[in-house]
């Protein structure tokens, strides 16, 4: 067999060696053997090749901080429900002419699935697994990653860059924000600190994770844009990155050049399903509320004024006298809520929050779920073409809201 395959390999070989000495003669070299003598010019070529000595790299960032990236994978289990199939619909005939021959097929897959009243059995309990990112946030070993890659988890492993495996235990989630922290049996282990200043348009970042569970993949980019609401909850405002995130990356640090962690990554932009450059981090702010909240309680306590808004759009703006669309336009002040003990009404605006602007409806869910419950703020209110101000006590969210 080998031998099949060198005389095409020796035909290429000497094809190579026979334009290498034509170059070398159009060089005015020598040659011998196939090999070109060597001369000034080919020096330099190889000097050229040399590396570039302080030139821009990220290899020290990524020495220091991916080690306290993680793999995270996940025992899901799945219990089928006993009226709907797998994926949660109702199972129901396709449409087919009379007498088609997949008419009995599919007749015969319905009626075995039910039992003699009818019903629906059930199906034996499934396995599944699920692969995720996530990094230390501290010796100790508490780790985050996304809610999703831990959700209805029965068992939970995390992968260090050096191989080694340790079962971890969901601390607490926070579906609204996409947010999980989780916690392993240890000490001394390496981790990354939140970046103290938001990351800005342009800055370079690096995102690190387990993509197809490939784990420790390293990806650069940089910050294409800020304050994205991508309707993934009632508290978006993320950040998009263009560096390479793909499937098993969610959870993964996003970091800036000094090594801190600007985000958390979540979510994708994509048609096919794999990195077009349009990537999503939760910002290193609200992550590191929420994992305080998660570390302290297993669960995130928000603040809530009892309102239901609406945008303000520029008509609404003109209609009402505002100079500009701003604001937060109270479509009901929910009765016995604290708006509407303060005195807020339906048609109010609020345009302010303790004197922080409200630009609009999603900011001031933002600002109010921040606030810790029992805390006293001032709202200042658009009313009849006059700003007025009342003061309430800050409510603690109920669960479903």
């Amino acid at each position: 067999m080998l031998d099949k395959v060198s005389t095409p390999v020796r035909k290429r070989t000497a094809k190579w060696l026979g334009a290498a000495a034509v170059a070398a003669l159009i060089a005015g070299g020598a040659v011998e053997s196939g090999l070109v003598a060597p001369n000034a010019a080919h020096a330099e070529l190889r000097s050229m090749a040399q590396p570039v000595q302080g030139g821009p790299s990220f290899a020290d960032v990524i020495e220091r901080v991916k080690p306290a990236v993680v793999a995270v994978k996940v025992k899901v289990q799945n219990v089928a429900d006993r009226n709907n199939d797998d994926d949660g619909q109702q199972f129901s005939m396709p449409d087919l002419p009379p007498g088609h021959p997949m008419e009995r097929f599919f007749r015969q897959f319905r009626d075995g699935e039910r039992g003699d009243r009818g019903q629906r059995r059930e199906r034996p309990r499934q396995f599944g697994q699920s692969l995720g990112s996530g990094f230390f946030i501290s010796a100790d070993g508490y780790v985050v990653t996304n809610n999703h890659v831990v959700d209805n988890a029965s068992e939970v492993q995390v992968t260090m860059d050096d191989g080694k495996t340790l079962d971890a235990k969901v601390v607490g989630t926070d579906p609204k924000t996409d947010l999980a922290l989780l916690k392993v049996e240890g000490s001394d282990f390496p981790y990354v600190r939140m970046a103290g200043q938001k990351a800005r348009i342009g800055d370079w970042v690096v995102a690190i994770g387990n993509p197809f569970g490939l784990g420790g993949t390293v990806t650069a980019g940089i910050v294409s844009a800020q304050h994205r609401d991508i309707g993934a909850g009632p508290y978006d405002d993320f950040i998009q990155i263009d560096a390479s995130v793909n499937r098993g990356n969610s959870g993964g640090p996003t970091f800036n050049l000094s090594g801190e962690v600007v985000g958390v990554n979540t979510a994708i932009f994509s048609p096919s399903g794999g990195n077009v450059g349009i990537a999503f981090a939760i910002p290193a702010s609200t992550v590191e509320t929420v994992v305080a909240s998660l570390k302290d309680k297993g669960s995130v306590t928000r603040g809530f004024i009892g309102v239901q808004m609406q945008p303000v759009t520029k008509e609404i703006a003109e209609a009402i006298g505002l100079k500009e669309p701003k604001g937060a336009l109270v479509a009901e002040a929910m009765k016995d809520g604290p708006a509407a003990k303060a005195g807020v009404k339906t048609g109010d605006t609020i345009i302010a929050v303790d004197g922080q602007p409200i630009a609009e409806a999603k900011d001031l869910s933002r600002k109010v779920a921040n606030v810790a419950p029992g805390k006293t703020v001032s709202l200042t209110l658009w009313r009849e073409g006059k700003e007025r101000t009342v003061t309430l006590e800050v409510a603690s969210q109920p669960k479903g809201v």
